[in-house]
């Protein structure tokens, strides 16, 4: 049979179970559009393209699957490229389908012609510009396993809209799913992944360690952060009981509600979280990559401990700390044969270590912390930690929050204080920190996961950033409550002046602010005032909305801070509490 480069494409798509994507049509997408629209694939119209590439990342964040969306070429593909470099940076597979102009045209300086190829080259795992039809049937295949292969990442694939018209001739077995897949089968590989008889050598070092260490620390990042991954470490936990500490990304690795679960390290990591690192003789670095926000000061972060790195990037091992032991492999395979092996052996944890930091997580750690003296607005830490509480209140499940946050000073309150109980409930910018990524994602992840209900943890500056995605929350009608906090300020530059500049509060400040309940409620939203309104959660959260959004603003002091804070220069313990 005779197919389209769209029609390809669409099929493909089919082929590898995608239901929905996210984009804005334009003239150089126009063919695949059309094709689109005769699917049986939902499309999602956002109202700028780089929602659309957060909306992508929230289905795949929340379901660790690869997500498509799309954009035109020129300006629609260079505002999806934020979004690309958002989930390169965080290791989130998405796949980003742009069109491109003619190619007769390229090169010619053509009406909404860039590189994008070009562009995109040093923010993705793989980026091509596709020159025919053919090419799609291999192309896109590599793609979706490039996406999840190793360390995951975004894929984008430039089709110019020629190639996209063209026929060629195609079978049916050509476009069934394991034909796709065989089609690649020896196309790339786990670069530098360890060799089995390697793996079992060092673990059984590692438990070595394990079994003389007096003040070890399981240090996780976002490569523990999945269910398989929660499993093993749950079972190795179980065993061997030591503190556990996360990046921002590591969040939702373990429960929150766990003895074990320290909190996050780095700038504004907890206290104790940051002080069992720096007192460590041995770390346990899984999945995690020495973030600068993490360690601070690289030769005061854990001076003393010996380190043990378990990546899938061979990249990141010895990059900005040297390892003792280094595992080039996924967590969850190394962690299963750890927790067998402290088992078999009868290895057992230094008990009063966990003992002391869990009692100094305990007593340094309070929603009171960076509060103003005296304050009678909303306290935004205590209403983040009473979330879930208040979502059952509503008669909503334990386990029918899925949260994201924009960045900013509420970002952090979240990562401090949200009560985070499983893997992938938790939906954060971290690497790139981009403002703007909560309300897309989140209608991402509503989009992927009809049984729950998606909270939006906002602030007046970050909302502003994809406000307009309002209109695609309200058309789409999603099971999704944005909570904004309201402090007429970028908050978090607002408090580095504070701190770090001597009150020079530059460009921090909101000379005017726009009414934000008047604005949710333009785009058809019902809005709430959380200032006047002391039972908002009770329609925030109401179990028996029909997937029906809701708005909720909240209004804080400018001077709420976020503590603790690591000024630049200072040890992590040294922080501001």
């Amino acid at each position: 049979m005779k197919l389209s480069g769209a029609q390809i494409i669409v099929k493909i798509l089919q082929a590898y179970g995608i239901e929905t994507v996210a984009g804005i049509p334009g003239g150089s997408i126009l063919p695949l559009y059309d094709e689109l629209n005769k699917s049986s694939i939902k499309h999602v119209l956002v109202r700028q393209e780089q929602a659309a590439g957060f909306i992508a990342q929230g289905i795949s964040r929340s379901t660790g699957k690869p997500a498509v969306c799309m954009a035109t070429s020129g300006p629609g593909a260079m505002n999806l490229l934020t979004a690309v470099a958002d989930a390169r940076a965080d290791s989130v597979p998405v796949i980003a389908i742009t069109g491109q102009v003619n190619t007769s045209l390229i090169g010619t300086d053509a009406f909404q012609e860039a590189d994008t190829f070009g562009l995109s080259f040093p923010i993705t795992k793989y980026s091509v510009m596709v020159k025919s039809a053919a090419e799609l049937l291999e192309v896109l295949p590599f793609a979706f396993k490039e996406a999840v292969l190793g360390r995951p990442g975004p894929v984008l694939i430039d089709v110019p809209r020629d190639v996209q018209l063209a026929q060629i001739e195609v079978s049916e077995e050509q476009l069934k799913l394991e034909n796709l897949k065989a089609s690649v089968e020896n196309e790339g590989s786990i670069k530098f992944h360890a060799q089995t008889q390697e793996i079992s050598t060092k673990i059984n070092e590692i438990v070595q360690l394990l079994g003389s260490s007096k003040k070890p620390v399981l240090y996780c990042g976002g490569g523990c952060n999945s269910e398989e991954a929660n499993t093993q470490i749950s079972k190795f936990l179980q065993k061997y009981k030591i503190p556990v500490v996360t990046s921002l990304m590591g969040i939702g690795c373990i429960p929150r509600s766990s003895e074990s679960f320290i909190g996050m390290v780095g700038m504004h990591g907890s206290y104790a979280a940051n002080v069992a690192m720096h007192d460590a003789d041995l770390v346990i670095a899984a999945g995690v990559r020495f973030d600068d926000r993490a360690t601070g000061v690289v030769s005061k972060f854990c001076p003393d401990a010996k380190i043990v790195h378990i990546d899938i990037d061979a990249a990141e091992v010895d990059k900005i700390l040297p390892a003792a032991i280094s595992i080039v492999a996924d967590v969850e395979s190394v962690f299963s044969i750890i927790a067998e092996l402290v088992n078999e052996k009868n290895i057992s944890a230094p008990e009063a270590w966990l003992k002391k930091i869990r009692k100094l997580e305990d007593e340094s750690s309070t929603v009171l912390m960076g509060r103003p003296s005296g304050e009678k607005k909303a306290n935004p830490r205590e209403i983040i930690s009473k979330l879930s509480e208040l979502a059952q209140k509503a008669g909503l499940g334990a386990d029918d929050l899925i949260a994201t946050t924009d960045v900013g000073q509420h970002q952090m309150w979240a990562a401090q204080y949200y009560p985070v109980e499983r893997p992938r409930s938790f939906l954060t910018s971290g690497s790139l920190g981009t403002m703007g990524f909560g309300l897309p994602a989140a209608i991402g992840a509503a989009i992927a996961n009809k049984d729950k209900r998606v909270v939006c943890i906002s602030g007046d500056g970050s909302i502003m950033m994809n406000i307009q995605e309002l209109a695609t929350l309200a058309e789409q009608n999603l099971a999704v409550t944005v909570i904004v906090f309201e402090n007429g300020t970028l908050g978090m530059v607002y408090q580095q002046q504070k701190y770090l500049f001597d009150k020079n509060y530059s460009a921090s400040v909101f000379a005017k602010s726009p009414d934000l309940l008047a604005i949710a409620r333009g785009f058809g939203i019902e809005a709430i005032d959380g200032d006047t309104d002391s039972e908002w959660y009770k329609k925030a959260f109401d179990a028996n909305r029909a997937n029906k959004p809701c708005f909720v603003r909240i209004t804080v002091d400018a001077e709420e801070t976020v503590l603790p804070f690591v000024p630049g220069g200072k040890a992590n313990i040294d922080s501001i509490r």
